[in-house]
C-alpha cells in the first residue's frame, strides 16, 4: 500500500513535465548553424529528392530485415519496452500497392500512419527570400494545427529535384514535431493507438495531443533512485527507440544508394537527441530536489494541491520562456544577418571530440546526463534574469500569452550582467546541441560503410 501511494504521488509529479512537449522551437534554424561548416555535410554532393514510397519499394526486403533487428535491439536494450505486436511486423510483399507498403512501414515503426513525409525543405533563415510560388501549405507537411505568428516556411520539392544535403538534414531535424508521435497510446483518440501495443499514456493528459508526444521526446534517465523505486514507470520514455530506428534506417539508405533518405532519416534521429539537450526534457523538475517534489505531491494527494498546481505552472513557464528566447535570438540574428554568441557556439566543433564516440546509448549516457546536470543552474539564471511575472508568478500562463511577448526586447532592458549570464547559458546549451548533433552524423556515416 505504501508503494502504491508513492506511485500515485509520482504519477501526479509526472504531470509537471507536460507543459510543453516541444524542446526547442523549430530545430531547423539551429541545425543549419550546427552543420554549415561540417565538411561531411557541406562537401556532400546534392541529392535527388525521392518519395518515401520509392525508397520502400526498392529496399523492401532489406527494410524487413532491418526492422526485425530493431525490434530485437529494443527488446534487449530498453527498459519497459512494450514489444511490437507481431501483426505489425514489416514483411516484404512486392505485389501490394505503394500506399499499402507505406502504411505497413509506418505502422511497423509505430508512428502515426497519417504522417505526411512530404517532399519539402525549410529554407535557411539566413538565405535569400523564398519564391512564394513554391511554398507548401502548413497542412501539406504537418498534421498538427499551425501556431499563431508562425515563421515556418515549407518549400516544395519535386521527385528527382536536386537539393543540398544541408537543407534536407536541417529540415528533417524538426520533422518529428509534425505529428509523427501523436496519439500512439491505447487511451489515445486514434485507431492506431489501440493496436500499437504501447499501453496507456504513462503521464500527461491523453486528450491533449501535445501530451501524447512527450514520452517519445523526453528521457528521465538520471533521476534519484527513490523516484525509480516509487514509480518505475518514470522510465517509460522512448527517445532511444526513435534515435535507433531512424539512424539505422539512415545507414541503410546511404549504403543502398538512397542518399536523400540517408540525410532525411539522419535528421529525424537528430531531433530526439537535440530534444534531450533541453534540460526540461531530461529532468522531471530542474532545480527541485526529489524530496521536495514528493512532499509537494503528498500534500496534493491529501487534498492540498495548491503548491503542486503552482509548480506545474512555473515549470511550464520556465520551459517555454527558455525555448522562446533561444528561438527569438536565432531568428532575429538571421533576419539581421548579425550573428550572436549562440550562432558561434552552434557551429563550433571544439568540444566534439571531447565526448565519447557515438553509440546507441549515447543519448542516454552522454546527452541526457549532461543536460540534467545543467538544469538547476539554467533555472536559477532564468529566475534571476527574466521578468518575475513570466517565471516566478504561478498566476501567469506564459503559454497563453506567449504570442504577444517579445522576450528579447524585454530582456534587453534588463541589467547587462544578468542578460550576459542568460546569453552564456543559452549559448552553452546550443553548443551542446551542435556537438551532439555532429557526433550523431559521424556515427551514422560510419555505420553506413559497414555491411
Amino acid at each position: 500500500m505504501k508503494r502504491l501511494w508513492f506511485s500515485l504521488t509520482l504519477a501526479g509529479l509526472l504531470a509537471l513535465t507536460t507543459g510543453s512537449a516541444l524542446a526547442w522551437s523549430n530545430h531547423s534554424y539551429a541545425a543549419y548553424r550546427a552543420f554549415e561548416r561540417m565538411p561531411e555535410v557541406i562537401n556532400a554532393a546534392p541529392v535527388a529528392a525521392e518519395p518515401l514510397e520509392s525508397f520502400l519499394k526498392a529496399q523492401e526486403k532489406a527494410i524487413e530485415i532491418l526492422l526485425a533487428g530493431q525490434e530485437d535491439w529494443a527488446t534487449a536494450k530498453l527498459d519497459f519496452y512494450p514489444p511490437r505486436p507481431s501483426a505489425l511486423a514489416f514483411k516484404a510483399d512486392p505485389g501490394r500497392t505503394l500506399e499499402a507498403r507505406r502504411q505497413a512501414f509506418l505502422m511497423a515503426l509505430r508512428v502515426a500512419p497519417n504522417s505526411k513525409f512530404a517532399l519539402y525543405f525549410q529554407p535557411d533563415p539566413w538565405g535569400d527570400a523564398t519564391d512564394a510560388s513554391r511554398l507548401l501549405a502548413h497542412s501539406a507537411v504537418d498534421t498538427l494545427p499551425e501556431q499563431p505568428n508562425s515563421s515556418y516556411r515549407f518549400v516544395a520539392l519535386k521527385a528527382g529535384e536536386k537539393v543540398a544535403p544541408l537543407a534536407v538534414l536541417a529540415s528533417a531535424c524538426d520533422e518529428p514535431d509534425y505529428g509523427l508521435d501523436i496519439n500512439l497510446w491505447s487511451d489515445s483518440p486514434s485507431d492506431w493507438g489501440k493496436v500499437y501495443g504501447f499501453g496507456a499514456l504513462p503521464f500527461g493528459n491523453p486528450a491533449l495531443y501535445f501530451s501524447t508526444q512527450a514520452p517519445f521526446h523526453m528521457g528521465f534517465y538520471h533521476e534519484d533512485r527513490v523516484i525509480y523505486l516509487a514509480a518505475p514507470f518514470v522510465k517509460k520514455t522512448f527517445p532511444l527507440l526513435r534515435v535507433h530506428q531512424y539512424s539505422s534506417l539512415a545507414a541503410l539508405a546511404f549504403r543502398s544508394g538512397h542518399a536523400y533518405w540517408g540525410w532525411r532519416f539522419t535528421g529525424l534521429a537528430l531531433h530526439y537527441v537535440q530534444d534531450l539537450t533541453q534540460p526540461y526534457h531530461a529532468s522531471l523538475s530542474p532545480g527541485n530536489a526529489s524530496a521536495k517534489l514528493i512532499g509537494i505531491n503528498l500534500l496534493a494527494m491529501a487534498g492540498l494541491a495548491k503548491m503542486k498546481d503552482e509548480m506545474i505552472v512555473l515549470l511550464s513557464n520556465r520551459h517555454l520562456a527558455l525555448e522562446k528566447y533561444q528561438n527569438q535570438m536565432i531568428y532575429q540574428a538571421a533576419q539581421a544577418h548579425s550573428e550572436t554568441s549562440i550562432e558561434i557556439s552552434l557551429r563550433s566543433s571544439d568540444k566534439d571530440s571531447g565526448y565519447p564516440s557515438w553509440s546507441d546509448l549515447y543519448p542516454r549516457d552522454v546527452v541526457s546526463r549532461e543536460s540534467r546536470a545543467l538544469g538547476a543552474r539554467v533555472t536559477d539564471i532564468l529566475v534571476d534574469t527574466l521578468p518575475a511575472s513570466y517565471v516566478s508568478d504561478p498566476t501567469f500562463d506564459f503559454g497563453v500569452k506567449e504570442s504577444g511577448i517579445d522576450l528579447v526586447a524585454e530582456i534587453g532592458r534588463q541589467d547587462t550582467a544578468k542578460r550576459s549570464r542568460l546569453d552564456a547559458a543559452t549559448a552553452e546549451l546550443m553548443g551542446n546541441f551542435g556537438s551532439h548533433s555532429r557526433n550523431l552524423v559521424r556515427g551514422v556515416l560510419k555505420d553506413s560503410t559497414q555491411k
